[in-house]
Protein backbone atom coordinates (compact mmCIF):
# COMPACT_ATOMS: atom_id res chain seq x y z
CA UNK A 1 0.00 0.00 0.00
CA UNK A 2 1.13 3.52 -0.79
CA UNK A 3 1.48 5.75 2.29
CA UNK A 4 -0.85 8.26 0.64
CA UNK A 5 -3.44 5.78 -0.67
CA UNK A 6 -6.93 6.83 0.38
CA UNK A 7 -5.75 10.29 1.46
CA UNK A 8 -6.07 13.70 -0.13
CA UNK A 9 -2.73 14.77 -1.60
CA UNK A 10 -1.66 18.41 -1.61
CA UNK A 11 0.61 19.23 -4.54
CA UNK A 12 1.50 21.89 -7.11
CA UNK A 13 -0.49 22.34 -10.30
CA UNK A 14 -0.40 24.92 -13.09
CA UNK A 15 -3.95 26.29 -13.08
CA UNK A 16 -5.56 28.21 -15.93
CA UNK A 17 -7.89 30.72 -14.30
CA UNK A 18 -8.99 32.42 -17.50
CA UNK A 19 -8.57 32.11 -21.25
CA UNK A 20 -5.23 33.14 -22.70
CA UNK A 21 -3.72 34.22 -19.38
CA UNK A 22 -0.51 32.68 -18.00
CA UNK A 23 -0.97 29.56 -15.89
CA UNK A 24 -0.60 30.09 -12.14
CA UNK A 25 1.33 27.69 -9.92
CA UNK A 26 -1.09 26.77 -7.13
CA UNK A 27 -1.31 24.32 -4.26
CA UNK A 28 -4.22 22.01 -5.06
CA UNK A 29 -5.85 19.12 -3.23
CA UNK A 30 -6.12 15.91 -5.24
CA UNK A 31 -8.76 13.52 -3.92
CA UNK A 32 -8.25 9.73 -3.84
CA UNK A 33 -9.34 7.71 -6.90
CA UNK A 34 -12.89 6.38 -6.90
CA UNK A 35 -14.23 3.24 -8.64
CA UNK A 36 -12.25 2.40 -11.82
CA UNK A 37 -9.95 5.37 -11.32
CA UNK A 38 -6.19 5.63 -10.77
CA UNK A 39 -4.16 8.38 -9.15
CA UNK A 40 -0.75 8.85 -10.71
CA UNK A 41 2.35 10.87 -9.95
CA UNK A 42 3.12 12.74 -13.16
CA UNK A 43 6.86 12.63 -13.89
CA UNK A 44 7.02 14.40 -17.26
CA UNK A 45 4.51 16.18 -19.45
CA UNK A 46 4.59 18.15 -22.69
CA UNK A 47 2.46 20.75 -24.40
CA UNK A 48 0.26 19.88 -27.39
CA UNK A 49 -1.64 22.24 -29.72
CA UNK A 50 -4.90 20.93 -28.24
CA UNK A 51 -3.90 22.36 -24.85
CA UNK A 52 -3.09 25.67 -26.51
CA UNK A 53 -6.37 25.74 -28.46
CA UNK A 54 -8.57 25.23 -25.41
CA UNK A 55 -6.43 27.50 -23.24
CA UNK A 56 -7.07 30.26 -25.78
CA UNK A 57 -10.79 29.30 -25.73
CA UNK A 58 -11.17 30.11 -29.41
CA UNK A 59 -14.47 28.98 -30.88
CA UNK A 60 -15.75 26.85 -28.02
CA UNK A 61 -17.39 27.14 -24.63
CA UNK A 62 -14.75 28.05 -22.08
CA UNK A 63 -14.41 26.09 -18.85
CA UNK A 64 -12.28 27.76 -16.19
CA UNK A 65 -10.54 27.38 -13.78
CA UNK A 66 -9.02 24.27 -15.33
CA UNK A 67 -5.89 22.13 -15.24
CA UNK A 68 -4.73 21.39 -18.78
CA UNK A 69 -2.24 18.81 -20.03
CA UNK A 70 -2.65 15.41 -21.70
CA UNK A 71 0.73 14.30 -23.10
CA UNK A 72 2.57 12.77 -20.17
CA UNK A 73 4.11 9.82 -18.39
CA UNK A 74 3.83 8.88 -14.74
CA UNK A 75 3.78 6.24 -12.04
CA UNK A 76 0.69 4.77 -10.35
CA UNK A 77 0.34 6.06 -6.76
CA UNK A 78 -2.95 4.35 -5.85
CA UNK A 79 -5.91 2.64 -7.50
CA UNK A 80 -9.65 2.79 -6.90
CA UNK A 81 -12.15 0.01 -6.44
CA UNK A 82 -12.49 -2.39 -9.35
CA UNK A 83 -9.13 -1.62 -10.99
CA UNK A 84 -7.55 -4.97 -11.88
CA UNK A 85 -5.04 -4.27 -14.63
CA UNK A 86 -2.90 -1.68 -12.81
CA UNK A 87 -1.08 -1.60 -9.50
CA UNK A 88 0.99 0.82 -7.43
CA UNK A 89 4.35 1.47 -9.07
CA UNK A 90 3.31 0.71 -12.65
CA UNK A 91 4.67 3.08 -15.31
CA UNK A 92 1.85 4.51 -17.41
CA UNK A 93 0.96 6.89 -20.22
CA UNK A 94 -2.33 8.77 -19.67
CA UNK A 95 -4.34 9.15 -22.89
CA UNK A 96 -7.07 11.64 -23.84
CA UNK A 97 -9.25 8.79 -25.10
CA UNK A 98 -9.75 5.34 -23.64
CA UNK A 99 -10.52 1.66 -24.00
CA UNK A 100 -13.21 0.23 -21.75
CA UNK A 101 -12.84 -3.21 -23.34
CA UNK A 102 -16.58 -3.88 -23.32
CA UNK A 103 -18.27 -1.72 -25.96
CA UNK A 104 -18.71 -2.55 -29.62
CA UNK A 105 -15.84 -0.28 -30.66
CA UNK A 106 -13.44 -1.85 -28.17
CA UNK A 107 -14.40 -5.37 -29.26
CA UNK A 108 -13.98 -4.46 -32.93
CA UNK A 109 -10.54 -4.85 -34.50
CA UNK A 110 -11.39 -1.94 -36.81
CA UNK A 111 -12.10 0.83 -34.29
CA UNK A 112 -10.55 2.57 -31.31
CA UNK A 113 -13.45 4.96 -30.63
CA UNK A 114 -14.62 3.66 -27.25
CA UNK A 115 -18.25 4.51 -26.45
CA UNK A 116 -17.54 5.12 -22.76
CA UNK A 117 -14.16 6.86 -22.83
CA UNK A 118 -14.07 8.63 -26.20
CA UNK A 119 -12.58 12.13 -26.08
CA UNK A 120 -14.85 14.75 -24.52
CA UNK A 121 -13.49 18.29 -24.46
CA UNK A 122 -16.48 19.74 -22.61
CA UNK A 123 -16.41 17.45 -19.57
CA UNK A 124 -14.52 18.83 -16.60
CA UNK A 125 -15.43 16.13 -14.08
CA UNK A 126 -14.91 12.40 -13.59
CA UNK A 127 -17.36 9.90 -15.05
CA UNK A 128 -18.08 7.88 -11.91
CA UNK A 129 -19.75 10.63 -9.88
CA UNK A 130 -19.70 13.80 -11.97
CA UNK A 131 -17.27 15.51 -9.59
CA UNK A 132 -13.77 16.91 -9.89
CA UNK A 133 -10.86 15.35 -8.01
CA UNK A 134 -9.09 18.74 -7.89
CA UNK A 135 -9.89 21.60 -5.53
CA UNK A 136 -8.38 24.71 -4.00
CA UNK A 137 -9.74 25.59 -0.55
CA UNK A 138 -12.89 23.64 -1.37
CA UNK A 139 -13.41 25.21 -4.81
CA UNK A 140 -13.49 22.56 -7.58
CA UNK A 141 -11.01 22.90 -10.45
CA UNK A 142 -12.08 21.40 -13.78
CA UNK A 143 -10.31 18.46 -15.42
CA UNK A 144 -9.23 18.49 -19.08
CA UNK A 145 -9.63 15.49 -21.41
CA UNK A 146 -9.77 13.24 -18.36
CA UNK A 147 -6.00 13.62 -17.84
CA UNK A 148 -5.00 17.09 -16.48
CA UNK A 149 -1.28 16.37 -16.44
CA UNK A 150 -0.16 19.91 -15.55
CA UNK A 151 -0.36 18.77 -11.95
CA UNK A 152 2.15 16.78 -9.90
CA UNK A 153 -0.64 14.27 -9.19
CA UNK A 154 -3.75 13.58 -11.24
CA UNK A 155 -6.65 11.11 -11.31
CA UNK A 156 -7.46 9.25 -14.53
CA UNK A 157 -9.96 6.56 -15.51
CA UNK A 158 -8.18 3.20 -15.59
CA UNK A 159 -9.26 2.71 -19.21
CA UNK A 160 -7.28 5.79 -20.23
CA UNK A 161 -3.93 4.54 -18.94
CA UNK A 162 -1.50 2.47 -20.98
CA UNK A 163 0.84 0.33 -18.86
CA UNK A 164 4.30 0.44 -20.41
CA UNK A 165 7.75 -1.10 -20.10
CA UNK A 166 9.25 0.18 -16.80
CA UNK A 167 12.64 0.46 -18.50
CA UNK A 168 11.37 3.03 -21.01
CA UNK A 169 12.66 6.57 -20.24
CA UNK A 170 9.62 8.54 -19.17
CA UNK A 171 11.19 11.85 -20.23
CA UNK A 172 11.08 10.64 -23.83
CA UNK A 173 8.12 8.28 -24.24
CA UNK A 174 5.77 10.82 -22.60
CA UNK A 175 5.26 12.39 -26.04
CA UNK A 176 3.81 9.13 -27.39
CA UNK A 177 0.51 9.61 -25.58
CA UNK A 178 -0.99 11.97 -28.19
CA UNK A 179 0.34 13.72 -31.30
CA UNK A 180 3.31 11.55 -32.24
CA UNK A 181 1.29 8.33 -32.05
CA UNK A 182 -1.53 10.01 -33.98
CA UNK A 183 0.70 10.82 -36.96
CA UNK A 184 2.69 7.60 -36.76
CA UNK A 185 -0.44 5.44 -36.66
CA UNK A 186 -2.08 7.37 -39.49
CA UNK A 187 0.72 6.12 -41.71
CA UNK A 188 1.45 2.65 -40.32
CA UNK A 189 -2.11 1.61 -39.41
CA UNK A 190 -4.26 3.39 -41.97
CA UNK A 191 -2.25 4.50 -45.03
CA UNK A 192 -0.03 1.38 -44.83
CA UNK A 193 2.40 2.39 -47.59
CA UNK A 194 4.32 -0.45 -49.19
CA UNK A 195 8.09 -0.48 -49.35
CA UNK A 196 9.17 1.78 -52.21
CA UNK A 197 5.98 3.87 -52.11
CA UNK A 198 5.71 7.61 -52.66
CA UNK A 199 4.09 9.49 -49.77
CA UNK A 200 2.98 13.12 -49.45
CA UNK A 201 2.59 14.69 -46.00
CA UNK A 202 0.55 17.89 -45.67
CA UNK A 203 1.57 19.94 -42.63
CA UNK A 204 5.03 19.60 -41.10
CA UNK A 205 4.27 20.16 -37.44
CA UNK A 206 4.88 17.38 -34.91
CA UNK A 207 1.95 15.25 -36.12
CA UNK A 208 2.94 15.58 -39.78
CA UNK A 209 6.55 14.75 -39.02
CA UNK A 210 5.37 11.70 -37.08
CA UNK A 211 3.45 10.65 -40.19
CA UNK A 212 6.65 11.09 -42.18
CA UNK A 213 8.51 9.02 -39.58
CA UNK A 214 5.94 6.28 -40.17
CA UNK A 215 6.59 6.48 -43.92
CA UNK A 216 10.33 6.21 -43.29
CA UNK A 217 9.81 3.16 -41.07
CA UNK A 218 7.56 1.57 -43.73
CA UNK A 219 10.30 1.96 -46.33
CA UNK A 220 8.82 4.69 -48.52
CA UNK A 221 11.27 5.62 -51.26
CA UNK A 222 10.05 9.18 -51.65
CA UNK A 223 8.45 11.42 -49.00
CA UNK A 224 7.23 14.85 -50.09
CA UNK A 225 6.49 17.51 -47.48
CA UNK A 226 3.89 20.21 -48.15
CA UNK A 227 3.76 23.28 -45.91
CA UNK A 228 3.27 27.02 -46.39
CA UNK A 229 5.97 27.72 -43.76
CA UNK A 230 9.38 27.10 -45.39
CA UNK A 231 11.18 27.51 -42.04
CA UNK A 232 9.98 24.00 -41.21
CA UNK A 233 11.73 22.36 -44.14
CA UNK A 234 15.23 21.96 -42.71
CA UNK A 235 14.01 20.26 -39.51
CA UNK A 236 11.82 17.94 -41.60
CA UNK A 237 14.88 16.47 -43.32
CA UNK A 238 15.60 14.54 -40.12
CA UNK A 239 12.38 12.61 -40.71
CA UNK A 240 13.17 11.36 -44.21
CA UNK A 241 11.57 14.24 -46.14
CA UNK A 242 13.86 15.51 -48.89
CA UNK A 243 11.38 17.17 -51.27
CA UNK A 244 9.32 20.17 -50.25
CA UNK A 245 6.43 22.08 -51.77
CA UNK A 246 5.15 25.46 -50.60
CA UNK A 247 1.56 25.83 -51.90
CA UNK A 248 1.93 29.61 -51.82
CA UNK A 249 4.59 29.39 -54.50
CA UNK A 250 2.34 27.55 -56.95
CA UNK A 251 0.32 29.23 -59.70
CA UNK A 252 -2.07 26.27 -59.81
CA UNK A 253 -3.62 23.88 -57.27
CA UNK A 254 -0.81 22.11 -55.42
CA UNK A 255 -2.37 18.71 -56.15
CA UNK A 256 -1.81 19.28 -59.86
CA UNK A 257 1.85 20.05 -59.29
CA UNK A 258 2.34 16.96 -57.10
CA UNK A 259 0.61 14.75 -59.68
CA UNK A 260 2.93 16.13 -62.35
CA UNK A 261 6.19 15.46 -60.45
CA UNK A 262 5.07 11.95 -59.39
CA UNK A 263 3.89 10.63 -62.75
CA UNK A 264 0.18 10.78 -61.96
CA UNK A 265 0.09 11.10 -58.19
CA UNK A 266 1.50 9.73 -54.97
CA UNK A 267 0.63 6.29 -53.61
CA UNK A 268 -0.35 7.65 -50.20
CA UNK A 269 -0.99 11.06 -48.66
CA UNK A 270 -1.53 12.09 -45.04
CA UNK A 271 -3.18 15.42 -44.23
CA UNK A 272 -2.21 16.86 -40.83
CA UNK A 273 -3.34 20.51 -40.87
CA UNK A 274 -7.12 20.52 -40.43
CA UNK A 275 -7.44 22.86 -43.43
CA UNK A 276 -10.24 21.80 -45.76
CA UNK A 277 -8.28 23.06 -48.77
CA UNK A 278 -5.33 20.90 -47.73
CA UNK A 279 -7.70 17.95 -47.32
CA UNK A 280 -8.96 18.36 -50.88
CA UNK A 281 -5.39 18.66 -52.16
CA UNK A 282 -4.31 15.57 -50.22
CA UNK A 283 -7.13 13.53 -51.72
CA UNK A 284 -6.78 14.77 -55.26
CA UNK A 285 -2.98 14.34 -55.37
CA UNK A 286 -3.08 10.55 -54.92
CA UNK A 287 -2.79 8.29 -57.96
CA UNK A 288 -5.96 7.03 -59.60
CA UNK A 289 -6.57 3.29 -59.33
CA UNK A 290 -4.80 2.75 -55.99
CA UNK A 291 -4.08 6.04 -54.26
CA UNK A 292 -5.16 6.44 -50.63
CA UNK A 293 -5.44 9.69 -48.65
CA UNK A 294 -5.74 9.78 -44.86
CA UNK A 295 -7.22 12.76 -43.00
CA UNK A 296 -5.71 13.44 -39.57
CA UNK A 297 -6.18 17.18 -39.00
CA UNK A 298 -9.43 18.30 -37.37
CA UNK A 299 -11.40 21.04 -39.17
CA UNK A 300 -14.24 23.09 -37.68
CA UNK A 301 -17.27 20.82 -37.26
CA UNK A 302 -19.32 22.83 -39.77
CA UNK A 303 -16.72 22.78 -42.56
CA UNK A 304 -17.65 21.05 -45.84
CA UNK A 305 -15.37 18.89 -47.96
CA UNK A 306 -16.01 18.99 -51.72
CA UNK A 307 -14.48 17.06 -54.61
CA UNK A 308 -15.69 15.68 -57.91
CA UNK A 309 -17.27 12.20 -57.69
CA UNK A 310 -15.11 11.08 -60.60
CA UNK A 311 -12.10 11.29 -58.27
CA UNK A 312 -13.66 8.51 -56.20
CA UNK A 313 -14.97 6.54 -59.16
CA UNK A 314 -11.46 6.49 -60.61
CA UNK A 315 -10.23 4.42 -57.69
CA UNK A 316 -8.97 6.93 -55.17
CA UNK A 317 -9.72 6.14 -51.52
CA UNK A 318 -10.27 8.59 -48.65
CA UNK A 319 -10.02 7.56 -45.00
CA UNK A 320 -10.02 9.30 -41.65
CA UNK A 321 -8.31 8.32 -38.44
CA UNK A 322 -8.57 9.04 -34.73
CA UNK A 323 -5.40 8.72 -32.60
CA UNK A 324 -3.76 6.82 -35.44
CA UNK A 325 -6.22 3.94 -34.97
CA UNK A 326 -4.32 2.88 -31.83
CA UNK A 327 -6.33 1.38 -28.97
CA UNK A 328 -4.74 3.10 -25.95
CA UNK A 329 -4.32 0.17 -23.54
CA UNK A 330 -3.82 -2.58 -26.11
CA UNK A 331 -1.62 -0.86 -28.67
CA UNK A 332 0.32 2.01 -27.09
CA UNK A 333 2.73 -0.30 -25.20
CA UNK A 334 3.87 -1.66 -28.58
CA UNK A 335 4.63 1.89 -29.80
CA UNK A 336 6.87 2.33 -26.75
CA UNK A 337 8.59 -0.94 -27.69
CA UNK A 338 9.20 0.44 -31.19
CA UNK A 339 11.23 3.15 -29.50
CA UNK A 340 12.98 0.71 -27.16
CA UNK A 341 13.96 -1.42 -30.17
CA UNK A 342 15.38 1.66 -31.94
CA UNK A 343 12.84 1.43 -34.75
CA UNK A 344 11.12 4.70 -33.81
CA UNK A 345 13.33 7.75 -33.20
CA UNK A 346 11.57 9.80 -30.52
CA UNK A 347 14.44 12.12 -29.65
CA UNK A 348 14.08 13.98 -32.96
CA UNK A 349 10.76 15.42 -31.79
CA UNK A 350 12.12 16.86 -28.53
CA UNK A 351 13.42 20.39 -29.12
CA UNK A 352 13.08 22.01 -25.68
CA UNK A 353 13.14 21.04 -21.99
CA UNK A 354 11.86 23.10 -19.07
CA UNK A 355 11.26 22.75 -15.32
CA UNK A 356 7.61 22.70 -14.25
CA UNK A 357 8.02 26.14 -12.69
CA UNK A 358 8.62 27.59 -16.17
CA UNK A 359 5.71 25.90 -17.97
CA UNK A 360 4.47 29.20 -19.38
CA UNK A 361 7.61 29.35 -21.54
CA UNK A 362 6.35 26.21 -23.32
CA UNK A 363 3.23 28.15 -24.32
CA UNK A 364 5.44 30.99 -25.59
CA UNK A 365 7.47 28.55 -27.71
CA UNK A 366 4.33 27.11 -29.26
CA UNK A 367 2.73 30.50 -29.90
CA UNK A 368 5.90 31.54 -31.75
CA UNK A 369 6.01 28.29 -33.69
CA UNK A 370 9.38 27.40 -32.18
CA UNK A 371 10.29 23.72 -31.94
CA UNK A 372 8.22 20.55 -31.92
CA UNK A 373 7.85 19.20 -28.39
CA UNK A 374 8.91 20.73 -25.08
CA UNK A 375 9.40 18.26 -22.22
CA UNK A 376 8.41 19.59 -18.80
CA UNK A 377 10.07 18.01 -15.78
CA UNK A 378 7.46 17.93 -13.02
CA UNK A 379 10.09 17.58 -10.31
CA UNK A 380 12.05 20.71 -11.18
Amino acid sequence: MSRTAGLVISCTAAVAWEAGRPLVMERVEVAPPQAMEVRIKVKYTSLCHTDLYFWEAKGQTSLFPRIFGHEAAGIVESVGEGVRNLKIGDHVLPVFTGECGECGHCKSEESNMCDLLRINTDRGVMLSDGKSRFSINGTPISHFLGTSTFSEYTVVHAGCLAKINPLAPLDKVCILSCGISTGLGATLNVAKPKKGSTVAVFGLGAVGLAAAEGARIAGASRIIGIDSNPSRFEEARKFGIHEFVNPNNQDRPVQEFIAEITNGGVDRSIECTGSVNAMISAFECVHDGWGLAVLVGVPHKDEMFMTKPINVLNGRTLKGTFFGNYKPRSDLPSVVEMYMNKKLQVEKFITHRLPFSEINKAFEYMLKGEGLRCIINMEE
